[in-house]
C-alpha cells in the first residue's frame, strides 16, 4: 500500500498533476511484498524560468530511495524520476533488502519476481585516509575549492563534529552534519 504526500513549491498541486503522480508512482509498488507500507513523498517545484523540478523520497527504514528531475515539463520529470527510482530498486535489490531487513525481523520488502537483479558488484579500488583537522566552514570552502574536489570532509572547530560539505547541482553548497 502507498500513502502519497505531494505537495507544491510556487504551484498549486492540481488533481490532473496529483492523480498523474500517483499512477505513474503507482509502479513501483510491483516491486514490493504487499505487506510493506510505502511513504512517498512527492515535492513539485516551478521556478520562474518556467523550469519543473519533481523530487520523490522513499524511506525505506534505514534505506531511503530519492531521485529527482529538472526539465521544462512537469509531467515528463515525472516519468523520468520514476525510471530513476526504478533503476534504483532493479540495481540495490539486494543492498537494500539486506539493509532493511537488519533494522526490521520482518519478512522479504521485495517481490521475487518481478525484479531483475543485477550483477553489479562494486569494489573498492582506492582506498585513501584523510586527516581531520578542525576548521570553520569557511575554511572546509576554500579546502575544497584548493583541491578541485565536488566535497570535502572535516572536523568543525566549533562542535568538534564531523561534516561533509558539497557542492549541489544548481551551484550552491550542501552540508552534511554527523548526528
Amino acid at each position: 500500500m502507498i500513502k502519497y504526500n505531494i505537495r507544491g513549491e510556487n504551484l498549486e498541486v492540481t488533481e490532473a498533476i496529483r492523480d498523474y503522480a500517483e499512477l505513474k508512482l503507482g509502479k513501483v509498488e510491483k516491486y514490493f511484498s504487499s505487506d510493506v507500507e510505502l511513504n512517498v513523498k512527492v515535492n513539485l517545484k516551478v521556478y520562474r524560468e518556467r523550469t519543473a523540478k519533481v523530487e520523490v523520497t522513499i524511506p525505506l527504514g534505514q534505506v531511503t530511495l530519492r531521485a529527482e528531475d529538472v526539465s521544462q515539463d512537469m509531467y515528463g520529470s515525472i516519468d523520468l524520476v520514476v525510471d530513476k527510482i526504478e533503476r534504483q530498486i532493479r540495481k540495490n535489490k539486494t543492498k537494500i533488502e539486506k539493509r532493511h531487513r537488519e533494522k526490521k525481523a520482518t519478512g522479504k520488502l521485495f517481490t521475487e519476481a518481478l525484479v531483475e537483479e543485477k550483477g553489479t558488484d562494486v569494489k573498492v579500488v582506492r582506498t585513501k585516509q584523510v586527516d581531520l583537522k578542525p576548521m570553520s566552514l569557511d575554511e572546509a570552502l576554500l579546502q575544497m575549492e584548493l583541491v578541485g574536489h565536488d566535497f570535502f570532509i572535516y572536523t568543525d572547530v566549533d562542535t568538534n563534529a564531523t561534516h561533509v560539505i558539497y557542492k549541489r547541482e544548481d551551484g550552491d553548497v550542501g552540508l552534511l552534519e554527523a548526528k
